[in-house]
């Protein structure tokens, strides 16, 4: 493991000396890529046996939308959990109170939405220091993310939480790349866009593609893609969820402070201990997993507005209404 851990030093290393301009963009794909690589050795090294590696903390999936609490220690996630779910998390002022995963349910527009509440991770987390790993393999599986900061601490935590996130293959508040990569059988790498590009060009292409052994394919850019979209589209396992940034204790900085805070994207301002804001909070949790309710009409009654069937943004046919209900209802359906 160490030699691995080496490797990508050296690569981070010789990436951060590297000038970047256009004859450099060559020797920067292919060392992205060899990173790509060697990270994706280090999450699922090859198994002999034992624990594999990213094992997450075992909560069973419960509720309609899963929501994680990501944050580095003491910054107030646990709190943030009691006061939303009335789940009892314990609470203190020394930093790793937390040392497992608690799950608590909120029930907010008459969805269920489960919230879990993740040990601290601290810098190196990705490379699985202080149970990183753990933390972020169960953040993997949430619909949405909350990224806990701290209203004093620099703002710069949140830099170093999205870089552990993203070494592990999570893409935060972004869209699956829009190109098309197939693999196929001869005829060497064909490449098209359909805009000017500027990152990328066909020597590039053909240094990452050979960096995956891959020597034919149909590569199709349908907007100004980078080194990184093409490794993420080949290494196929990206998770894009949207993340939101929790600035928590803003009871403890003056007016213009927060004023300089609002201009962060997708933030939103609370004070846990004193519950400021917690239903703002909710709201734009609400509108982030963007989830759809149907209300269902028993025959020759009124429609129930009590219970609606909650379906996600991804999936809203009508098929994945009936599976919702039950397995059976799509057999019968004419």
């Amino acid at each position: 493991m160490a030699t691995v851990m080496q490797k990508i030093k050296d690569i981070e290393d010789e990436m951060a000396r590297t000038q970047k301009n256009k004859a450099t963009a060559h020797h920067l794909g292919l060392l992205k890529a060899k990173l790509a690589k060697l990270r994706r050795e280090l999450l699922a090294p090859p198994s002999k046996g034992g624990a594999g590696a990213g094992e997450g903390f075992d909560v069973t999936k419960s509720g309609d939308a899963r929501v994680g609490l990501v944050g580095f220690p003491s910054v107030g996630k646990s709190t943030l959990l009691n006061k939303l779910t009335g789940t009892f998390s314990e609470v203190a002022s020394y930093e790793f109170t937390t040392l497992t995963c608690i799950p608590g349910v909120i029930m907010y527009r008459g969805a269920k939405i489960q919230l879990l509440d993740l040990p601290g991770i601290i810098e190196g987390a990705k490379d699985g220091k202080g149970r990183g790993r753990q933390v972020i393999s169960t953040a993997r599986t949430c619909n949405c993310i909350l990224i806990v900061l701290d209203a004093i601490k620099p703002i710069t935590h949140k830099r170093l939480i999205e870089k552990e996130l993203e070494g592990f293959g999570i893409r935060l508040n972004k869209e699956p790349p829009n190109l098309t990569f197939r693999k196929k059988d001869k005829g060497g790498i064909n490449f098209t866009s359909t805009v000017a590009n500027t990152h990328l060009d066909l020597e590039t292409v053909k240094a990452i593609c050979g960096e995956y052994r891959i020597h034919n394919a149909d590569i199709t850019l349908r907007y100004d893609a980078t080194a990184d979209d093409l490794i993420d589209v080949i290494e196929g396992s990206r998770i894009y969820m949207p993340c939101i940034y929790v600035v928590n204790k803003i009871d403890q900085i003056t007016l213009e402070e927060l004023e300089i805070l609002d201009k962060l994207p997708h933030y939103c301002p609370i004070s846990a201990h004193l519950e400021w804001n917690l239903d703002g909070l909710l709201e734009k949790i609400w509108e982030y997993l963007d989830l759809t309710r149907i209300y269902t009409k028993p025959k020759g009654m009124n429609p129930d507005y009590e219970d609606p069937v909650i379906l996600s943004s991804k999936r809203r046919t009508v098929e994945d209404f009936c599976n919702r209900i039950h397995k059976d209802m799509l057999k019968q359906f004419k």
